[in-house]
């Protein structure tokens, strides 16, 4: 029976066990971190086809059980006016966007792979993969991790984010992340003062950032800010506290006439700041027995929120052709057939996405107006191609 090596235990790596395991596949999540990634304030959204791409294997359960569902979104100006409102793209054909905290979606995916019987190791932070042929057998991959230790399987399934070790054992010359010039900071807060209406995302265009937040059942205020900034070094980013990130957001979105600054002054420590990345493309996504999935492959900036929905649509996608390609080479480039196209355009549009914010009064009365006629018009249609992706598990791939 073949056996994969799955490098990463965020998203991408049990989702990918998962679907491996419908698919016949046996695999191991080795996963960095001692007792799994916990970013406090951080939260995400599910969109109609990631959460379809769970329903695939059986795993939506767990992630609708932590999470609360969104159907409408508004959008402020910095003035405070309001430019309009529309259903969030999806929300008519198929689930609702589902709202969750980053750290939950974790824990609902490992808990329901381990319920399953796949096993993740913690403490494994690749070091090197080397492939050799034993007599009287296939090639066999040797994966060896800092502490040590080895694992031994048929393949390599790269799901370890966008600071990617599997992506520069692949290809040495493997594109870096590339800053969007932004920093993402998130938080949430139970301050009653400025809770969003039941279902609704508000966002606003402030004069130097973007801000966005939505209130949940149990009355908790999940927002996050785009805001300018340098890359911050790693050292940085962790010595900086939970107070010096309010300060930074409360500044950035002071003048404006909106309760992005209140909701952010009301926020206690639950916040968190990240540099906003993105790879507009990875050159190389395979060799024979190596693969990337997830943010190692196609890493998206925040601003489609869409980066968890790609990697759990590459999971399954992965799982269907290993399935019905045995040959790991020929599964592997029949998967990024599939999927390189996709993931790429959802990269592009994030990007164009973060030039919305205007600087001069001209420009943020015109970007204004484009809204504004643009939420008239539309109604959450021109988004089929993204939100409407379904994987349809029973087609056979040749």
């Amino acid at each position: 029976m073949t056996h994969a090596l799955i490098i990463g235990g965020g998203i991408a790596g049990p989702v990918t066990a998962m679907a491996l395991q419908r698919a016949g596949i046996g695999s191991t999540v080795y996963e960095a971190y001692p007792s799994g990634a916990d970013h406090a304030g951080a939260f995400l959204v599910l969109f109609a086809n990631g959460l379809e791409a769970l329903a695939v294997i059986d795993a939506d359960r767990p992630v609708r059980e932590n999470s609360f569902p969104s159907g409408t979104v508004e959008f402020l100006s910095d003035t405070g006016s309001t430019l309009g409102a529309r259903p969030i793209a999806g929300s008519g054909d198929g689930p609702r966007p589902r709202t969750l905290p980053r750290a939950a979606l974790y824990r609902a995916l490992r808990d329901e792979a381990a319920r399953r019987g796949i096993r993740v190791e913690h403490g494994k932070r690749l070091v090197s993969t080397s492939t050799a042929t034993s007599s009287g057998r296939r090639p066999a991959v040797t994966a060896v991790f800092a502490d040590g230790t080895r694992a031994e399987g048929d393949l390599v399934i790269g799901a370890d984010g966008i600071h990617s070790r599997t992506r520069t054992l692949l290809d040495a010359t493997a594109p870096v992340p590339r800053h969007t010039g932004q920093l993402t900071v998130c938080g949430r807060t139970r301050a009653t003062g400025h809770r969003v209406p039941a279902g609704t995302y508000r966002m606003m265009y402030g004069r130097r950032g973007f801000f966005g937040c939505t209130t949940g059942p149990d009355g908790t205020t999940y927002w996050f800010a785009n805001i300018p900034g340098a890359e911050l070094p790693r050292a940085s980013l962790t010595s900086l506290t939970p107070d010096r990130w309010r300060s930074r957001v409360t500044g950035t979105f002071a003048d404006d006439r909106t309760p992005a600054a209140a909701i952010a002054a009301a926020t206690g420590d639950d916040i968190v700041g990240t540099n906003a990345y993105d790879i507009p493309t990875t050159p190389v996504w395979h060799d024979t027995r190596t693969v990337l999935v997830g943010d190692a492959a196609h890493a998206t900036a925040p601003n489609a929120a869409q980066g968890a929905s790609m990697a759990i649509e590459d999971g399954v996608v992965l799982a269907r052709c290993l399935r019905d390609l045995p040959v790991p080479a020929e599964a592997f480039a029949a998967y990024e057939r599939l999927r390189r196209e996709r993931v790429e355009r959802v990269v592009a549009m994030s990007a164009a996405m973060a030039g919305r914010v205007a600087a001069t009064p001209e420009e943020r009365r015109a970007r204004d107006e484009d809204v504004a006629r643009r939420m008239a018009e539309d109604t959450g249609g021109g988004t089929e191609w993204l939100t409407g992706y379904r994987i349809d598990w029973g087609a056979p791939v040749h």
